[in-house]
């Protein structure tokens, strides 16, 4: 998923959230039907923000997944340029760690 799509999505739910909360704050000061009507409302936009971030999860997941298989794939085809790139960010973890003290 782009960087551009997730600004939508997460704009898209930060959307859906404000409106569904003045939604139920309208509902907790109205009765009857107009209450229910907009308590209905609400939900179906809180079901609609749900959804929108099951449909991201499982996009980063899937991208997750493909970055897993590149990474493994890297390693198996070069695994002394995988060894040395894993001991230089471990030397490079050790000195930070090491100046923090």
């Amino acid at each position: 998923m782009t960087q551009s799509a997730l600004k939508t999505v997460r704009n898209d739910m930060k959307t859906l959230v404000k409106d569904a909360q003045e939604l139920f704050r309208e509902a907790a000061a109205a009765t009857g039907d107009k209450a229910d009507e907009l308590r209905s409302k609400g939900l179906t936009m809180l079901e609609a923000a749900v959804e929108a971030a099951q449909n991201a999860q499982a996009v980063a997941i899937e991208k997750g997944k493909e970055v897993a298989a590149a990474t493994d794939d890297y390693v198996h085809e070069n695994p002394w340029r995988a060894v040395a790139i894993s001991a230089g960010v471990g030397l490079l973890v050790g000195l930070v760690i090491g100046r923090s003290k």
